[in-house]
């Protein structure tokens, strides 16, 4: 027997860590073959030069095409919607019944959104136009204050992640080692992912030669709610999955919980005592949720 409130985990899918792979690179895309990653993120933002974006863009396409990368999902990130590309990228990656997910860079409000799910619904085959999900970025200052709009523009809307780099250069943040300027952006960030049942996906760690960091910035993450990471070197996934996914001493305690829930519910006990800490129903709830979040992990076949 378990609590009558339903349990929420952000989503069905239980993505871990993004691996972005530039589009113009032919190298790096043949190489994303061999990824290990919960979903390979073909770029044709800012990692692509201006002179190289219509390359970038048939090169994504044949990628998505031809491509066996196994059960890692297949995501493109576009240009910015009002950066005169978008509907370039968006008209030639739609055409790929393997596409499972866009990326959408530096979404400012919901009609963002809104313009990349009629694009689906207009150019995207039949087979996978209602399974195409879309992951919004946030980047800005207007795009922290319109984040609740954001995460309730379209049923398509699976994720918000957070950029850290285009919103210190917006906002004019001074970058510092301890991140403390990011607090409040990356904190709301993954609150409302929580709050409307999405995935919220922190920032990239840019000092991927640090294996020190990354770990830090991946404990730091997980503390403050957010459920995966992007990364942008192979070297990062193994920290990133080691860190984020629920540990079997986590998954032995919240299996504790549950059963001593259960055996005191019955006698009419609600709170009670488990090895000197007091459990109540909001202990018992973070227990259903890591358990149902390790349940839907355990059906991947990437998982290293």
């Amino acid at each position: 027997m378990l609590s009558s409130q339903p349990v929420l985990v952000p989503n069905e899918h239980g993505e871990l860590f993004f691996m972005v792979v530039p589009g113009s690179d032919e190298r790096k895309l043949n190489s994303s073959r061999k990824l290990v990653a919960d979903s390979v993120i073909y770029d044709l933002e800012d990692s692509v030069p201006t002179n190289k974006k219509g390359a970038a863009r048939q090169l994504v396409l044949e990628a998505l095409e031809s491509y066996d990368i196994g059960s890692t999902e297949k995501t493109v990130r576009i240009n910015a919607v009002g950066s005169g590309l978008e509907i370039d990228d968006l008209n030639v990656v739609l055409r790929s019944k393997y596409l499972e997910a866009l990326v959408v860079p530096k979404v400012q409000s919901a009609k963002d959104l809104e313009f990349v799910s009629r694009m689906i619904d207009s150019i995207a085959p039949d087979s996978s136009r209602a399974n195409i999900r879309i992951i919004a970025c946030i980047e800005s200052a207007l795009g922290i204050m319109n984040i609740r709009e954001i995460a309730q523009a379209d049923p398509r809307i699976d994720g918000l992640l957070f950029a850290a780099e285009d919103y210190a250069a917006d906002t004019g943040l001074i970058r510092t080692k301890s991140r403390v300027e990011f607090l409040y952006s990356r904190q709301r960030v993954a609150t409302t992912a929580c709050a409307y049942g999405l995935q919220a996906i922190d920032m990239v760690c840019v000092d991927y030669q640090n294996p020190a960091i990354l770990e830090e910035e991946c404990l730091e993450g997980r503390q403050w709610g957010f459920t995966g990471k992007q990364a942008i070197h192979p070297k990062q996934l193994e920290t990133i999955q080691q860190v984020f996914s629920p540990s079997e001493k986590d998954i032995e305690r919240a299996n504790k919980i549950i059963d001593k829930y259960n055996e005191h519910i019955k006698k009419g006990i609600g709170a009670f005592n488990l090895d000197g800490k007091m459990i109540d129903m909001p202990v018992v709830k973070w227990a259903e949720r890591l358990l149902a979040k390790a349940k839907v992990m355990s059906r991947s076949t990437t998982r290293v």
